[in-house]
């Protein structure tokens, strides 16, 4: 494996204010030894950077399929591929290739993914566990758990994306309000993002709408 020490970073690209040919495109497939070199960079960026969740080739001029993620645990994705996807979901997402610009966008809870490292398939999910007999900190943290296990699948949705040339704002969903009868100001109503939901006064979700919420 390539020691990437001493040696200058690439930087990630903003692709708001300057262009990424390869951000749009199909990345190649590479052996398991280019793809863990490839790796090992992309992980000094992302220690570097310090911010961020996950790390793909071509967000840094690298024509490769190769992409890192780093929630719940260390993982790198060498010609990944979804093998299956169940249970659609909302999220917010953003991108260190467009700074600032999130959206929301449609993603799946549960996910099944192949790599050209790994013979076993990797299962992916954000699904509610059975808290049952759980303490009320054990509760606490099981939520927490599940949160990040979504945010999990979500990110390695996000970084296979950007090896097959998709972005986020190819998925961008419409949250816009379509309602017969507009509620009252004072009518409470309910409204959602992610996995995360709040019930308001309908007078007062203008700014959490503008941040991402939507209306259910």
């Amino acid at each position: 494996m390539q020691n990437y020490i001493g040696v200058k970073l690439k930087p990630v690209i903003d692709c708001n204010k300057n262009h990424n040919p390869l951000i749009k495109k199909k990345l190649r497939e590479v052996s398991v030894e280019e793809g863990l070199a490839i790796a090992t960079e992309l992980f000094q960026i992302h220690n570097e950077r310090k911010d961020g969740i996950g790390l793909a080739a071509n967000q840094v001029g690298i024509d490769a399929q190769v992409a890192i993620v780093n929630v719940r645990e260390p993982l790198v994705l060498i010609n990944p591929k979804i093998v299956s996807k169940e249970t659609p979901i909302t999220y917010y997402e953003g991108c260190l290739s467009y700074p600032g610009k999130g959206i929301p966008t449609q993603r799946y809870r549960d996910i099944v993914v192949s790599t050209a490292q790994e013979e076993s398939q990797w299962y992916f999910s954000g699904a509610e566990e059975n808290s049952e007999g759980k303490s009320g900190w054990d509760k606490g943290n099981m939520q927490q758990d599940q949160e990040n296990r979504i945010l999990e699948s979500v990110c390695i949705q996000h970084e296979i994306d950007h090896l097959n040339g998709i972005t986020i704002h190819d998925r961008r969903i419409d949250n816009t309000i379509r309602i017969e009868k507009k509620p009252g100001r004072n009518e409470k109503v309910t409204i959602q993002k992610g996995n995360e939901t709040q019930i308001m006064k309908y007078k007062k979700i203008q700014k959490f709408l503008d941040d991402g919420w939507t209306m259910v």
